[in-house]
């Protein structure tokens, strides 16, 4: 069994499951969260390495700063990059489980 690096880990947060993404799912594209200074090829090798798959190609893009507001402070929510990625075709990544 290979050991996988926590480094690994904490450049993916964790997967997005909205209605769009998983309508992305028919055309082999995954969506997550990653940190906002990490590269695509970084993202490329953690996803290979974690989920075991080749890996075509990978969109990212920074979502906007939103503020928040909690009593009498203002500030910022913690910013997230996106990133889809898509999966050779007999690549998949199983992210509900089977019951």
């Amino acid at each position: 069994m290979m050991t996988i690096s926590n480094q690994l880990f904490s450049i993916i947060k964790h997967p997005i499951i909205t209605d769009k993404t998983t309508r992305l799912l028919e055309n082999n594209q995954y969506s997550f969260f990653v940190g906002v200074s990490n590269t695509k090829i970084e993202i490329k090798t953690a996803i290979e390495q974690i989920f075991d798959v080749k890996v075509i190609s990978i969109n990212t893009y920074n979502l906007p700063k939103k503020k928040r507001t909690i009593g009498r402070y203002r500030g910022y929510k913690s910013q997230y990059k996106r990133a889809i990625v898509t999966l050779a075709e007999n690549n998949s990544i199983q992210l509900f489980p089977e019951t």
